[in-house]
């Protein structure tokens, strides 16, 4: 279909890849960029440039396979909400239920590691936040806190291939958490947790339940937590900003442990996709949990999912104790697995009330719009995802193409 048909203007949609040829893929910020936009589910425009190896002179397809890092959420989020609508598990259930060590993590008061300090929390961590990141779990990479620090010490949530899930557990068990359950918002390893109990709660190992339940029956035949033998040619290198603005190849594709399948199946991180893959996940979303015919989660679900739960309505500014976030605070809340705009009026840029998105550490970034039927997806290969602020011109340049 056309992008006129589909209610878009098609000279806008291509001032898109102009902008980031000039600003950035001329310039050397970036290694690449695919930029795709679809309506009712179609695709209006599909913009492909720059390398997939900057230093062999590999162009970029469009069936591209990149590390989509946090884009992972999501689906493990989703994978999560699959048990709750079979009665396995309730998002009030406490997460001490299926991790019983757990049962007595105390809240960090004081101390380093070795000598912490605690004191009870006020109510048990439940399964709503680990999906709504509520949870007091966090992130080594905060560097805010000791217990970051403690996480950092002990490899916990990193950006590894080593491990295994059930040493995560054993090692969180032994850490106290940063604040009680519900009482602030944090960026933290709670999806990895999410993944780890898709398998002890349905007896299914976790890639295969991924695998199973949404990766075949969407035909995301290039999506898992290796690159497949179909997929290894297709495989970007991932690249770094050096201080003067220039890029580096910090995993190059053709020798990356992604092409081994990994110890650690990181449900907060882990996989890697191309954009075509991702759009039939996020038309799942789009069309209240059906695509093709075939129905994965049901649309009351959807519903649920993609509605603001932190306590009170609260937006990201009022609860984060989080350093980073893949989206900006101010006008959004955060729902089952993705942050949820409640204001646009307060995000200063253009979109809807309701539309949900979230971002990978390599710059990657979707965001679906309901009210406008609209998804959109950046594909790239840059950390850190902070550098540029490319979601907010990627956000600019396609609404401007509403018609």
């Amino acid at each position: 279909m056309s992008a006129k048909s589909l209610g878009l203007d098609a000279a806008r949609l291509k001032r898109i890849d102009a902008y980031f040829a000039e600003k950035y893929i001329g310039p050397g910020k970036l290694p690449c960029a695919l930029t795709m936009v679809a309506r009712g589910g179609e695709v209006a425009h599909l913009g492909v440039q720059g390398f997939a190896d900057v230093e062999r002179g590999e162009k970029i397809a469009e069936d591209t396979v990149f590390r989509i890092y946090s884009m992972t959420k999501p689906i493990t989020s989703a994978a999560f909400m699959m048990l709750v609508e079979e009665g396995k598990v309730a998002l009030d259930d406490p997460v001490h239920r299926f991790i019983p060590e757990w049962r007595d993590l105390g809240v960090f008061k004081a101390g380093f590691i070795g000598t912490f300090q605690t004191s009870r929390p006020s109510r048990p961590m439940l399964m709503v936040d680990l999906l709504r990141h509520t949870s007091g779990l966090t992130y080594g990479f905060q560097n805010r806190t000791n217990v970051d620090a403690a996480y950092r010490k002990n490899s916990i949530g990193e950006l590894t291939r080593a491990g295994t899930l059930d040493g995560m557990i054993e090692g969180l068990a032994k850490l106290p958490l940063e604040f009680s359950p519900g009482d602030a918002w944090n960026y933290s390893v709670s999806t990895d947790v999410l993944g780890y109990l898709v398998e002890k709660i349905s007896g299914v190992p976790f890639p295969q339940f991924l695998k199973e339940r949404i990766f075949d029956p969407l035909g995301m035949d290039d999506t898992g937590f290796a690159v497949s033998p179909r997929g290894v040619d297709r495989f970007a290198s991932c690249y770094a900003a050096t201080p003067k603005g220039g890029i580096f190849r910090q995993d190059d594709a053709r020798a990356s442990a992604y092409l081994e399948t990994p110890a650690f199946v990181s449900g907060g991180g882990g996989l890697v996709s191309t954009a075509h893959d991702y759009l039939q996940f996020c038309r799942l979303f789009l069309n209240n949990g059906e695509v093709g015919g075939k129905r994965l989660l049901g649309r009351k679900t959807i519903e649920l999912m993609t509605m603001n739960h932190l306590p009170g309505g609260q937006s990201l500014t009022d609860m984060s104790r989080s350093l980073f976030s893949e989206v900006a605070y101010d006008g959004v809340g955060f729902g089952l697995g993705f942050a949820v705009t409640t204001d646009p009026a307060r995000t200063l840029l253009p979109g809807s009330a309701g539309e949900y998105s979230w971002g990978g550490a390599a710059s990657t970034y979707f965001w679906i719009d309901p009210k406008e039927e609209l998804i959109a997806i950046f594909m790239t290969q840059l950390l850190p995802s902070t550098l540029y602020p490319l979601r907010r011109e990627l956000r600019t340049l396609v609404y401007s193409a509403l018609t």
